[in-house]
């Protein structure tokens, strides 16, 4: 089936296939029918797979055809619910490609930034609007948002919006929204708690999952060297460097080593820019800004850019540190490989980090794939590094002592 065969209107029609949109991913095939019938929605979907365009795409065509039958009301027809700030301005971003043409109006607000640009928004007239809860609600306990007649409300990324704490405010939140509404809930897991959350807000709701046994999305290949703790650097820079004008992102445990393995590269002539939560929100737009137009090809980051971030054609992931949790590793390797592209992932696992290594393969249900190296040839690659005999056990040791503690490399 193509886009093309959907019953949605020829102005949607000719977006997606500017955009590239031509046939429908398993989730947007299962989701967009059930939507576009006014049916509450339950799905669980891996990263990767198109969930975004599933609702966006019913809910534009849904919401262009009440106003075309109907005149506008004030207030905000559609909620989006997104966990981060990063992820609300992904997901406005398609609402205002996708809808381009339509009557269809989207905006989104988050905290972090003045509020006074947000309403100044609010009060032109917004029908979809993407938000984070903390600034939602403090723009609706200011009076600058009204939500009472909320025809849509959709939770995306449910699961990292439980792990975030936003329960309460979820729950908070119906007691604000009318109760007829249509109802859709995104996950990319399913817990016990996420289920009860889910039937908390959802009613006789449709339930779609794309779960295949191995979580990790097929058209990404993914694979393990074991490599020493402190000559992990070498590897690094041996890939990059081979892989020179590929884009990557390479995730590190903490945010001081996201800012070391920066310096490292800088000492070898590789340049890289580094993502971590503890940039303000205008640092961390530009980072990703300049890492999604090609300026800078090589993101060195934490956990934050971990899920809910799309960044386009990602060639490969690096995860220079394994995550204590597994779930992690499947959405770290997830920023690669989206939608039908094709991706690459590669982790470096030293001695200390094999249990982790046991869990993830446990998690996925399958052996990854062990790229082995001869001694010869991990030798080779830390003579090769241009950064010669610099002493760098010293160097971080020293480091270490000025942080005041004495951190592993």
């Amino acid at each position: 089936m193509k886009f093309e065969d959907y019953r949605i209107s020829p102005t949607i029609k000719r977006q997606l296939e500017e955009l590239g949109y031509h046939r429908p991913t398993d989730i947007q095939f299962k989701a967009i029918d059930p939507i576009l019938r006014g049916e509450d929605v339950l799905a669980i979907a891996q990263t990767g797979t198109g969930k975004t365009a599933a609702f966006v795409i019913p809910i534009i065509e849904l919401l262009n055809t009440r106003f075309e039958k109907h005149k506008k009301t004030p207030g905000i027809t559609c909620l989006v619910l997104a966990p981060t700030r990063e992820l609300a301005l992904q997901i406005t971003g398609v609402f205002q490609k996708i809808g381009k043409g339509s009557k269809v109006v989207s905006a989104c607000i988050f905290g972090g930034v003045e509020q006074d640009p947000q309403i100044s928004k609010l009060n032109d007239g917004v029908d979809v609007l993407v938000a984070t809860p903390g600034r939602m609600f403090d723009l609706v306990s200011q009076g600058h948002l009204k939500i009472d007649n909320v025809k849509i409300l959709c939770i995306d990324e449910a699961d990292l919006m439980l792990a975030l704490g936003f329960i309460k405010d979820i729950t908070d939140l119906l007691k604000h929204i009318p109760s007829k509404r249509q109802t859709l809930f995104f996950s990319a897991t399913i817990t016990k708690k996420i289920k009860e959350l889910a039937y908390s807000v959802v009613r006789n709701a449709i339930r779609i999952q794309i779960s295949p046994k191995n979580p990790v999305a097929k058209n990404i290949t993914h694979a393990v060297v074991f490599v020493e703790m402190d000559d992990k650097r070498f590897f690094l820079e041996n890939t990059l460097k081979e892989y020179e004008g590929s884009k990557f992102v390479v995730f590190v445990r903490t945010k001081v080593r996201a800012e070391r393995v920066v310096a490292a590269m800088e000492r070898v002539m590789v340049k890289s820019e580094f993502l971590h939560g503890g940039l303000d929100q205008k640092e961390r737009f530009a980072v990703l800004d300049r890492f999604r137009s090609g300026e800078n090809m090589v993101l060195i980051t934490t956990d934050v850019a971990a899920r809910g971030i799309d960044i386009p054609d990602v060639d490969y992931v690096i995860n220079y540190d394994l995550p204590e949790d597994p779930e992690n590793y499947v959405h770290r390797v997830g920023r690669t490989g989206r939608g039908n592209k094709k991706g690459q992932a590669l982790a470096f696992c030293s001695k200390e980090e094999k249990p982790f290594l046991a869990e993830i393969e446990e998690y996925t249900g399958e052996e990854i794939e062990h790229y082995e190296l001869e001694n010869g040839e991990y030798q080779d690659i830390l003579k090769d590094s241009e950064d010669g005999n610099y002493n760098w056990q010293k160097l971080i040791k020293d480091a270490n002592k000025e942080d005041g503690k004495e951190e592993e490399w």
